[in-house]
């Protein structure tokens, strides 16, 4: 599956976040995704990329899509595979992440996959584990996999990234998505633009991202694809709108807007889990242009695409 032009693209030890890498390592996952997502349709949903190799999921916030995902993409890559119950482990009894990390060390995990509500752990966990180390999702900070899932689904779809628009609609203040997201999309040429409440908007934005003021700005904009942020109020200490209906109202997708989606054939994307009502209505799940199940079904191959692109790197690194 790999090449003499793929050498500059392998060797990294961890995946931490969508900014430190380069134009080929961003080409080289992204081009082995769709290798993964026809195993994944096959009779037998298994390669033995991973065989007899220890993945480890460390999760310190709930999840379930990007768990399972990385489960079942470590799994259909023949790994073994432990999940870390953070609620049932001494970390509620006071123990620090780097002991936790020390202690499960002794299981001699491969790889450890974590999600931590503050940002900078999984770098933390990088530099005191011999393992590969995949950030699931730091804080505010980076959400890398999920970025390199979106990617994949706007090349897959829109037969490529550059030169596209896509606006990021909802809580960018908070979102790791949206930071990481955006830069991936702007790694590969598209064009992006920001569309929320004034408060949920950062002021420390790129000069190339676009700041709109509303739904009308937007269209005006010419989107090829609308990407939904789910509104996450267990991250907001403050109230930055008067009520999830108002928000609806102002940024969500309506049943009017849909209309208007629907009739200049804009493609719909949201990381899930979708907040019904709130950032968009019923209809939109059904719309022939919506993209959300499949950055699902995405996110299991672009998973196993990073999970192989790390190994390489540590075959390279024992040859070395």
């Amino acid at each position: 599956m790999t090449s003499t032009t793929d050498h500059a693209a392998i060797g990294r030890k961890d995946l931490i976040d969508i900014e430190s890498l380069s134009g080929e390592e961003l080409r080289f996952i992204l081009d082995k995704t769709p290798l993964f997502k026809d195993v994944m349709r096959r009779k037998t949903k298994k390669v033995p990329v991973l065989r007899g190799k220890h993945v480890l999921t460390l999760f310190y916030e709930p999840s379930t899509r990007t768990r399972s995902s990385f489960e079942i993409a470590a799994k259909r890559l023949s790994a073994d595979v432990t999940n870390f119950t953070v609620s049932t482990s001494s970390v509620v009894k006071g123990e620090t992440v780097v002991d936790t990390i020390s202690t499960l060390q002794s299981l001699q995990v491969d790889f450890i996959i974590v999600r931590h509500s503050a940002a900078g752990i999984a770098n933390l966990i990088a530099k005191h584990s011999p393992a590969s180390v995949i950030n699931a999702g730091d804080g505010f900070h980076a959400h890398p996999t999920q970025a390199l899932l979106d990617a994949y689904t706007i090349e897959e779809r829109l037969g490529g990234v550059a030169g596209k628009r896509v606006i990021i609609v909802g809580d960018i203040l908070h979102s790791r998505v949206a930071r990481s997201t955006s830069m991936i999309l702007r790694k590969l040429g598209a064009k992006v633009a920001v569309l929320g409440p004034g408060p949920l908007i950062p002021d420390e934005r790129h000069d190339d991202i676009v700041a709109l003021r509303d739904f009308k700005e937007a269209f005006e904009w010419k989107p090829d694809v609308i990407y939904l942020l789910r509104i996450q109020l267990e991250r907001q200490k403050d109230q930055f709108f008067p009520s999830l209906h108002e928000y609806h109202r102002l940024y969500g997708v309506t049943d009017d807007r849909l209309k208007h989606i629907r009739k200049e054939g804009i493609w719909i994307m949201h990381p899930g889990p979708v907040n019904r009502g709130v950032e968009l209505v019923d209809d939109v799940m059904h719309y022939e242009k919506c993209l959300i199940n499949e950055q699902v079904e995405n996110g299991i191959a672009a998973r196993m695409s990073v999970l192989y692109w790390l190994q390489l790197g540590s075959l390279k690194r024992e040859d070395g």
